[in-house]
């Protein structure tokens, strides 16, 4: 499962399950694969998986496929289906999938806000960042409305069986980030149906955010560092870099007081400049304070500024995900426990079969 998502996958069959993701926020260039009955994001839009090793055969009656390295079979995958509440739109006449998507097999996510202050200027967005092609290209809408998710969530856990639900946002402004669009969305879904909640967004400004998004519904929080090193932060997303990674750590300590230990996440992508010691040193610091550190190997998305940038290796994820594992489950912070989002799905990242393995 490393290999795959550092190296990518070339499909026989693009069209076979859900269909794969290009642009927007999130995991991109992907598509879903399950493994031995654990569902993983795997590129496969990149340069790299146009060259990857690994090829898809064209899925059988069951809607299993074969994974070759040249003639040698690796192992037997399946598909997650397109999920039915795709064929629906809202009142209004928005298509459901252009409100929400399904990632994983099992998870709804959606980006609230499409746009974003740092998006605004190529100068300060994050380079990584194609929140905007989804939008460019007419797959989403700009913002969607409260009632419009709470319509959409409804019907993904009536009809397809949708266990959680993840909401990200672009950053609106400079004082609550985000935070209040999350709120006022988290009340509508949680009025229409029962689903955990994860919002995502910068560090807002005031730490009470932690607690109206407590009351609104968010069950979860997730607050994305990216990169660890400050001069790599600086250069990968000079914007984003404005909130210092100590700002970052006292929002972690005051929102683990509010949402409990583990239930408070990070995203990290590997793979952009900073070193093995360094991420595990913050993995280090995170777990200290009760946070759980999803780290993900970095995915190149096709019209970014680091589209042609390597992904990395598996040798250097393996590096980072083993070690990991076997601390995250010391201090006990485990996916499994955690209630809803990025790091619960695990779909991103092999760290979750690193912790099984540590446990076994």
């Amino acid at each position: 499962m490393t290999e795959l998502q550092s190296f990518g996958l070339r499909l026989v069959d693009p069209s076979a399950g859900v269909a794969s993701r290009r642009g927007g926020a999130g995991p991109s260039d992907h598509k879903a694969v399950t493994v031995d009955g654990h569902t993983i994001m795997v590129p496969v839009h990149t340069s790299s998986a146009w060259h990857s090793p690994f090829t898809a055969e064209a899925p059988d009656a069951r809607g299993m496929s074969r994974v070759m390295r040249g003639s040698i079979p690796i192992a037997n995958i399946s598909f997650p289906k397109q999920p039915r509440f795709y064929a629906m739109q809202t009142f209004d006449g928005v298509p459901y999938s252009h409100i929400a998507t399904l990632h994983g097999s099992d998870v709804l996510a959606t980006t609230v806000l499409q746009t974003c202050i740092r998006y605004e200027s190529r100068r300060k967005s994050c380079k990584f960042c194609a929140i905007g092609q989804s939008l460019a290209a007419g797959r989403t809408v700009a913002r969607k409305t409260p009632e419009q998710l709470a319509e959409v969530a409804r019907a993904a856990v009536l009809l397809d069986g949708v266990k959680h639900m993840v909401m990200t946002t672009g950053t609106p402004n400079a004082t609550d980030r985000g935070a209040a669009i999350l709120c006022e969305s988290a009340f509508a879904i949680k009025a229409a149906v029962d689903i955990p909640i994860q919002g995502q967004c910068e560090p807002p400004d005031d730490d009470q955010w932690f607690h109206r998004m407590k009351a609104a519904g968010i069950d979860t929080l997730g607050m994305h560092l990216e990169v660890v090193t400050p001069e790599v932060r600086e250069r990968i997303m000079p914007g984003k870099a404005s909130v210092p990674v100590s700002r970052y750590m006292s929002a972690f300590e005051a929102a683990v007081g509010v949402f409990g230990r583990g239930q408070v996440s990070t995203y990290i992508l590997a793979g952009l400049g900073d070193t093995r010691e360094a991420i595990l040193d913050t993995c280090d610091q995170l777990l200290a304070r009760g946070v759980y550190p999803f780290v993900v190997p970095f995915v190149p998305i096709s019209g970014t500024p680091l589209e042609d940038h390597p992904a990395p290796s598996p040798e250097f994820m393996k590096s980072l995900l083993a070690p990991l594992g076997e601390r995250v489950v010391a201090a006990d912070l485990r996916s499994a426990d955690i209630k809803a989002g990025c790091g619960k799905c695990g779909a991103c990242s092999s760290l979750s079969i690193y912790e099984k393995e540590s446990e076994g």
